[in-house]
């Protein structure tokens, strides 16, 4: 059966690829048949979720819970994202124990503590703790390793696998799509391992990848990096746009401390150069990359950095190897671990020499390679000419813990990815709405200030802006923002009817991006798009619809309310 053929099949009765719906059930009975169809490399579900980062995963489980059948595709082999395969402990605000995040959320990071406390041998005192932070890294009230986060989505995703609710393809990348008019009809995908193409059929498609990968897939409309002022308005924003200007990734690394041992790796390839790189940035850098100093973030003053891997105070300079800690050894049973185990995600390893998005796969591959050479010469850095205490250098006992993250060369398995490819949508999140300064001029209210109040809210969020150095050579954009709230417009493609974002990738600036692209932020997006699409199949209506409709808006809101996602911040936080 050829693809046409196994389209016009799924078609017959349902009208899937001539209206927004696939069956004409509500989306509650499909339950009842929950097995997907397949025959051969061909196959079809209610929808397709390309990428199984946060945003992925919570839109997968929001669309299984409400009976959809799924197919998840991941580019790797670990679900999780930024969270696992790139190797960083979550960015959460100051509330997150209790509200401004989604009750899923929550569930999820209840469950990393439970599967400490069940399989690890820990402290009577860490075991007895509600709020138990694994690492007691200074970033995150969670700091925990990638592989918990890992075992803890799988045993969430578990249940619907073993049904056939779900069908999950790990270590495949979307390649090709077919579309016609306004609407996707179908993904090919690729499994990396074997090169096998699948075809993947759905009414609905999520883009949940880490760059957007699906939108200029489908001929989706979409922007990149800087707007102009002229365009947004925004009092960040610079005069003129700038589509290549991209915020730095960065490729993390585990590493621990063994006293007394050499564990110095090889000289790495690039390191002459990595050591003596001055970054060209706007204002200007505070010196070379490698070293215990940077521009901070909010005045972009020269700052001192410190580090000692035994968790030593440094003065009054922030320890680099407490701030993102993941196992403090001393939470565990003595002999457990001979040290802590930290995660290197830090100023010095921002790779701000080129961009990602809209580059030939060459020198995609380049700049990544070349991102890994700069982690690696600073690692190397750190084991022989970082500056101690005792007035000697470098600390040999340093070690990789490949282990940690899943690899033989000791990385993440995927780079750290702040920003991608963003859809042209029918409404774009401004600095205005969200950031503190900005609000103020709109208002006119120099106290007391509030995040912008958006009708078709669909989720809340908060972090401050936070915009890394960037490829065209800006130095940090960090200021203050307000808890916001997602609007449904955001989520929505002005042109195209049947593909949803679930990541970086709605309908933000690249300076609003700055506060839209942490962890819990990206799975209450996934978890609404997750229960949009189950929303729209159900009442047999398009996504644009359900915003345009003030009796669609008021009843979808209310199901989101329902299934546990916050769409207003209480008083005394907004």
């Amino acid at each position: 059966m050829n693809r046409r053929n196994f389209i016009e099949l799924l078609s017959a009765g349902s009208g899937v690829m001539a209206s927004a719906s696939f069956l004409s059930f509500p989306a509650s009975a499909h339950a009842a048949s929950s097995r997907l169809f397949a025959k051969g490399n061909e196959y079809a579900a209610d929808v397709v979720i390309a990428g199984g980062g946060l945003g992925g995963v919570a839109a997968a489980l929001a669309s299984l819970r409400n009976g959809l059948r799924v197919i998840l595709t991941e580019e790797t082999d670990w679900l999780g994202g930024q969270i696992s395969q790139q190797g960083v402990p979550p960015d959460e605000h100051q509330w997150i124990e209790t509200h401004g995040a989604t009750r899923l959320y929550r569930d999820f990071r209840t469950a990393v503590r439970e599967y400490y406390k069940r399989n690890y041998p820990l402290t009577d005192d860490a075991r007895a703790r509600t709020h138990l932070n694994p690492g007691d890294g200074s970033v995150s009230r969670l700091c925990h390793e990638p592989r918990v986060t890992v075992a803890v989505l799988q045993d969430m995703l578990n249940p619907y696998l073993s049904s056939g609710q779900l069908t999950l393809l790990m270590e495949h990348k979307v390649v090709g799509a077919d579309v016609a008019g306004d609407k996707v009809r179908a993904l090919k995908a690729r499994s990396i391992r074997s090169n096998k193409e699948l075809i993947l059929s759905a009414p609905y498609f999520v883009d949940a990848t880490e760059l957007g990968d699906l939108l200029p897939l489908t001929k989706t409309e979409y922007v990149t990096g800087t707007e102009s002022k002229k365009e947004t308005r925004e009092l960040h924003a610079p005069d003129k746009a700038y589509p290549d200007n991209e915020q730095a990734f960065t490729v993390c690394f585990a590493m621990d401390y063994v006293p007394g041992a050499n564990n110095v790796i090889d000289k790495p390839a690039e390191y002459d150069f990595w050591r003596n790189h001055v970054p060209k940035l706007t204002p200007a850098w505070s010196g070379k990359l490698l070293d215990l100093n940077y521009s901070s973030p909010s005045t972009l003053e020269p700052k001192a950095l410190g580090f000692h891997p035994e968790g030593i105070a440094t003065g009054s300079a922030l320890n680099l190897w407490n701030y993102r800690r993941i196992i403090n050894k001393n939470n565990f049973k003595p002999g457990t671990y001979p040290g802590d185990i930290t995660i290197v995600n830090w100023p010095q390893n921002d790779y701000m020499l080129g961009k990602l998005t809209d580059v030939p796969e060459k020198e995609f591959n380049k700049h990544v390679d070349r991102a890994k050479q700069l982690s690696l010469s600073l690692f190397y850095w750190l084991q022989t000419e970082a500056p101690r205490p005792d007035g000697g250098q470098g600390w040999a006992g340093l070690r990789l813990r490949g282990d940690v993250m899943g690899t033989e060369d000791g990385l993440a398995k995927y780079p750290y990815i702040r920003e991608s490819r963003r859809i042209n949508a029918l409404f774009t999140v401004l600095e205005e709405h969200v950031g503190t300064a900005n609000r103020a001029l709109v208002t006119g209210k120099q106290t007391g200030n509030t995040a912008a109040d958006f009708y078709d809210s669909v989720g809340i969020g908060y972090y401050h802006i936070d915009l890394h150095p960037s490829s065209a050579g800006n130095n940090y954009i960090d200021f203050g923002s307000l808890p916001f709230q997602i609007p449904l417009g955001a989520l929505l493609p002005k042109r195209v009817e049947n593909l949803l974002p679930a990541n970086k990738n709605i309908g933000t600036t690249h300076i609003t991006n700055g506060c839209y692209r942490l962890h819990p932020v990206e799975w209450s997006i996934g978890e609404s798009v997750g229960l949009l699409v189950a929303y729209s199949l159900n009442k047999k209506v398009i996504p644009r619809a359900v915003r345009e409709k003030d009796a669609l808006l008021k009843e979808f809101q209310n199901r989101v309310r329902s299934q546990g996602i916050e769409t207003h911040w209480p008083k005394s936080e907004n």
